[in-house]
């Protein structure tokens, strides 16, 4: 039960251990947003209204506005599993469905490369409840490309090493088609990369509400608790537009923006502990006056709240407020000169250089006031 039973989808559902752990525990930080109200209410209303049903969502907005942290959230709000995919370019088919692999003797193994053998051996080993990235990311501590990549030279190697003998076949399903027909809230993240148009049209067809996906084994019908939250970052100069005919799948978008000021502080504040109310006002508007510069001048790099979060931890460790906005903010964002100058600029355009100079020096008055006088312990 979560902090919003009211949200359930199918409170009489049984989930398996491994799938309870899979729903998204809300930390202590966690704020309650508008999107995260919106769209829980408006999944919950449609739940069981058949072709008006919501169960597709898009959250589209810049690098760390919290597309994830929200899709998360909603994996606690209705109580389902949650996992992701993250999309890149060169996907193929085998990675919206899954793959069919040989199980070949032991002795055709140890011909093998170590890292094949065991990457083998988990696959053999496994129970099908992860996928076959899964399991290679987690026995060979690779990304989600090199498991895919690492996948196809897989098939190639044990194709060379049957020599020919009759051998079984297992099918190892994706982490989409896992999620789809085990009924989990799913993340895509960046579908707005895929290059293959046969791979868009895979994932589009297994978006639609009563869809079905042919797989080489079997014919899956969507289950009825799967939910996607497809996540994407808003167009930049030079990036692919979302796929219209995923876009047309969606029955919900959120437009992910930078938070409120004020919305902005108390994240920070439950994520770091630092309470300055002076300086957080200082920083947010900082981050605020960097995104919107960034973004008019097609500046690719993003200030968003994981830069807040990480440059007022810093200050709050001792950093000085402003060498630690180019470590933590500015470079993450471009260390192209011209780039830099720009968002200079706007940030002296606006006093914002000053400002931040002031409030270093009434944090520091302010520690100075709070430590403890070494002549009140009885020291001369």
């Amino acid at each position: 039960m979560t902090e919003f039973g009211d949200f359930l989808l199918s409170p009489g559902r049984q989930l398996t251990d491994v799938e309870k752990k899979l729903v998204w525990q809300k930390p202590g930080t966690h704020k309650v947003s508008e999107e995260e109200l919106r769209i829980s209410r408006e999944i919950k209303r449609n739940w069981n209204r058949g072709e008006m049903k919501i169960a597709n969502i898009l959250l589209e907005g810049d690098a760390g506005s919290g597309k994830t942290q929200l899709a998360k959230a909603l994996s606690a709000n209705f109580g389902l599993p949650y996992t992701k995919v993250t999309c890149f370019a060169d996907m193929d088919k085998s990675d919206i469905i899954g793959a069919i692999l040989p199980v070949i003797s032991p002795e055709h193994i140890e011909r093998m490369e170590p890292a094949e053998q065991a990457a083998l051996q988990a696959l053999y080993e496994s129970d099908g409840f992860q996928s076959i990235t899964d399991v290679l990311r987690n026995t060979l501590g690779i990304t989600e490309e090199q498991a895919s990549i690492k996948m196809k030279q897989l098939l190639k190697r044990v194709a060379e090493n049957t020599d020919g003998e009759a051998v079984e076949y297992r099918f190892y399903p994706s982490e989409i088609v896992r999620a789809y027909q085990k009924g989990y809230l799913l993340e895509i993240q960046e579908p707005n990369v895929i290059r293959d148009a046969a791979v868009l049209l895979a994932l589009n067809s297994a978006l639609e509400l009563d869809g079905s996906i042919n797989l080489p084994t079997q014919i899956i019908h969507r289950h009825p608790d799967f939910i996607a939250v497809i996540t994407t970052n808003r167009s930049y100069a030079g990036t692919r537009p979302l796929n219209e005919a995923l876009r047309d799948r969606v029955q919900h978008t959120e437009k992910m923006d930078l938070p409120t000021k004020e919305i902005m502080m108390e994240r920070v504040k439950a994520k770091t502990g630092f309470q300055d109310e002076n300086m957080l006002g200082i920083l947010a508007d900082i981050i605020m006056i960097l995104d919107k510069t960034a973004r008019a001048n097609a500046i690719k790099g993003v200030a968003g709240m994981r830069s807040f979060f990480y440059w007022a931890d810093a200050i709050a460790e001792g950093a000085s407020a402003n060498e630690s906005l180019y470590h933590k903010v500015i470079y993450k964002m471009t260390t192209d000169s011209e780039e830099i100058k720009l968002l200079e600029e706007a940030l002296t355009n606006h006093g914002l250089f000053a400002s931040l100079v002031e409030a270093q020096i009434e944090l520091k008055k302010n520690e100075n006031r709070m430590m403890p006088s070494k002549f009140g312990h009885g020291e001369i």
